[in-house]
């Protein structure tokens, strides 16, 4: 026998909770293949088989909270070989019995990710029955969806009614007493640590947002006139993310204060430029930091963007890419949000919120013309950052992309 242990936890992590068995006991398994997952308030770990052989016992049940290095379950150490000897022998004695009709196999078990098998958990479904539409058949949590949003329409159809003559009108019935369903759930961990940095920002710092208001007509008429030859180039859609990095960045080192932090007495100035995009994903907001992109080119921020994206659907943030940071972007337009004030991310002192683009009359040179504006909300710490720094720096982004080629041209 083999245990299954915890894997070590960063210092930053004291404890996590089982999430999913990918294996039952009794189930064949592979050395290295993952067996569980384990969810901290910060990413979720895998835990791989430690031999090939048979899962003989699960210690740890879905919902137990885990620490490092305790031990989940055992394995059994079967060789591979071994197995196939066995399963040749039984072939050996299958072959003096008459001959039948052979039963139909089971269908072998497509791939799942992490937050597809979750949501087939929360509904009861057989992967067996979920068509995959990823790479090599692998079922993706929009497959699963589909076939929620599928199951649910089938049970809400009405059935044709015979066509009878109409009955005298009688009032309505009233609903009986209990027909509210109400349905509760264990928060994630994720969740209440979202909670609790939330409550912490909202008891630390004194928090004051700033609006302005760009014309994103320059940013849009640039994207359009070159948008296909810089796919072609970087293999990589150029979004409007790569325009608010660089203009933050650029704004960043005219106000340092906008970039530092505090810590006790003591105020930190970063000489580098950590900026976490906030990213939504089923298990809640998680913002993966991108690492200096004042030394990145625009399709290499557009790269990583996206890639945090598709990974935090999946769950395979690491650690390492969630934490620092020293100022954060939230984009709530992609979700039709019209104005916000963003919540600060601690320990830093701001952080710039994005929105939806919408046609507006504005007036220019004494006319009125429409312009695809944008709303800007800066969230600062006062207690740091003073008023006249913060209208500043927003007033240095908006410029910034109202003029893009300032950006090239670092001016």
């Amino acid at each position: 026998m083999t245990d299954i242990t915890v894997p070590t936890f960063p210092e930053s992590v004291t404890e996590g909770t089982i999430l999913a068995w990918r294996k039952q006991p009794g189930e064949p398994v592979r050395r290295d293949e993952t067996l569980a997952e384990i969810e901290t308030d910060k990413i979720v770990f895998e835990v791989p088989a430690p031999a090939d052989g048979v899962l003989a016992e699960i210690k740890a049940p879905v919902g137990a909270t885990v620490k490092s290095g305790e031990v989940l379950g055992r394995v059994e150490k079967r060789a591979m070989d071994g197995a196939s000897a066995d399963l040749r022998t039984d072939k050996t004695a299958s072959a003096a019995m008459p001959a039948s009709k052979p039963a139909a196999e089971p269908a072998p078990k497509a791939a799942v990710m992490p937050a597809a098998q979750r949501l087939m958990q929360e509904y009861g479904l057989d992967e067996r029955k979920v068509p995959g539409s990823g790479k090599g058949g692998r079922i993706l949590k929009e497959d699963v969806q589909k076939q929620i949003d599928a199951t649910e329409a089938a049970a809400v159809t009405p059935a044709p009614k015979p066509k009878t003559k109409p009955a005298p009108s009688a009032p309505a019935p009233s609903l009986p007493a209990g027909d509210r369903p109400e349905k509760r759930v264990p928060m994630t961990r994720l969740r209440k640590r979202i909670a609790e940095r939330l409550v912490e920002a909202q008891h630390t710092a004194a928090i004051l947002t700033t609006f302005n208001e760009v014309n994103m007509q320059p940013v849009m008429e640039l994207r359009t006139r070159h948008r296909e030859r810089f796919e072609k180039e970087h293999g990589v859609r150029l979004g409007f993310m790569s325009f608010f990095v660089k203009a933050t960045v650029e704004a960043l080192r005219h106000f340092p204060e906008v970039n530092a932090s505090i810590d006790g007495d003591e105020v930190v100035y970063h000489g580098f430029y950590d900026i976490g995009i906030a990213v939504s994903s089923p298990r809640g907001l998680v913002v993966p930091v991108l690492r200096e992109p004042d030394r990145l080119t625009m399709a290499e921020i557009e790269t990583r963007i996206r890639d945090f994206g598709e990974r935090a659907q999946n769950a395979q943030l690491t650690l390492e890419e969630i934490t620092g940071g020293t100022f954060t972007i939230t984009n709530g337009g992609v979700f039709g949000s019209l104005m916000s004030t963003p919540i600060l991310n601690p320990p830093q002192s701001a952080i710039l919120g994005m929105h939806k683009i919408q046609d507006r009359p504005m007036a220019e040179n004494g006319q009125v013309v429409i312009r695809p504006m944008m709303y800007l909300a800066l969230s600062y710490d006062h207690r740091l950052v003073d008023g006249r720094e913060a209208v500043q720096f927003l007033v240095m982004v908006k410029e910034l992309l109202e003029d893009p080629a300032r950006l090239l041209l670092e001016v």
